[in-house]
């Protein structure tokens, strides 16, 4: 046999041998299916009511399979998911191009899966009876501009308004600054209090403040019809006309979501952000939550889905 010939035979030998070493390499750092294994994924944890709704659920249909959510903020999870040490974040945003090229640059090709839309919720005192305020205010109020509650209602005694966020690195901050203020900073009268729930434990001891979360720490778990929100504070109606009054002010329910009642600018896109290039449990779980199952959970939780026809029709009480 020709001596050239050999020795490319041989050549071409070793690079199969090296890549198949190196896969075997790559691959034995996951060792979990779309059915079964352990892994851990980041979620911003303002979506932690609804993401762990789910995880249960698919857990309890993949007995072998185990997720352990990792609740942070929205910054915190990103960093991790661009170093590779989570394959899945819960979001309220999708890749930015230059996080999408550093992915591709790595073939990795990430992906974005809508899920679920969530409301931007407003939550006051409940001795506050101060609860209809304009689309207009709440930017006022979030960029400071106006930092007293008899600004938005002449004959309020309060005073300041403090404004209370979860986590200044989280997606609720950062969706605010970019969408609603459309790039402007907050005011000083912002403060961050670490979770949702501090938020909703500070509000409901705090006569002056407002409170800033996700629409899916409101359902009352009593109430399987959705719509009432937890008895401890008071949800804020939120009006788009120049005046706010009972008639034409509106809540985050669902129904108002759909229709575009509910000011759309206070509505924001929950992703699964995706970087699994072996389409294993962070995968499984991502589209999951996109499935019929995991679309209904989301429903019945009061958050709108991304998938699925829903009817909103309007009944007549009489007495």
């Amino acid at each position: 046999m020709n001596r050239s010939l050999v020795y490319t035979l041989v050549v071409a030998c070793l690079i199969v041998v090296v890549s198949a070493c190196g896969e075997g390499k790559r691959k034995s750092s996951r060792t979990d299916t779309a059915t079964s294994g352990a892994i851990a994924f980041a979620s911003d944890e303002s979506f932690s009511p609804i993401i762990e709704e789910n995880r249960e659920v698919f857990e309890h249909d993949r007995p072998q399979a185990h997720l352990t959510p990792l609740y942070m903020s929205e910054g915190e999870g990103m960093e991790l998911l661009m170093k590779d040490s989570v394959q899945l974040l819960i979001t309220a945003r999708k890749f930015h191009p230059a996080e999408e090229q550093d992915f591709n640059d790595r073939t990795f090709y990430p992906k974005a899966i809508p899920f679920a839309y969530d409301a931007m919720a407003l939550i006051i005192n409940r001795n506050n009876k101060d609860s209809c305020i304009t689309l207009n205010d709440v930017r006022r109020v979030l960029s400071g501009e106006v930092k007293k509650w008899g600004d938005i209602n002449p004959g309020s005694k309060l005073g300041d308004i403090e404004v209370v966020f979860d986590n200044n690195r989280s997606a609720m901050v950062r969706y605010c600054v970019d969408s609603v203020l459309q790039g402007k900073q907050f005011g000083e009268n912002v403060v961050a209090a670490k979770t949702s729930a501090a938020v909703i434990d500070y509000v409901e001891k705090t006569p002056n403040a407002i409170g800033v979360i996700g629409s899916n720490w409101l359902n009352d778990k009593r109430d399987t019809t959705n719509t009432t929100f937890k008895k401890n504070i008071t949800v804020m109606s939120v009006s788009k006309k120049d005046k706010a009054t009972v008639t034409n002010s509106w809540k985050p329910f669902q129904g108002y979501m759909l229709d575009g009642r509910y000011p759309k600018e206070l509505v924001r896109t929950l992703y699964a952000l995706l970087n699994d290039p072996y389409n294993g449990l962070p995968w499984a779980f991502a589209h999951f939550l996109d499935s019929p199952k995991g679309q209904l959970i989301i429903f019945k939780a009061g958050l709108l889905p991304r998938q699925g026809e829903i009817s909103v029709r309007d009944v007549k009480i009489t007495q």
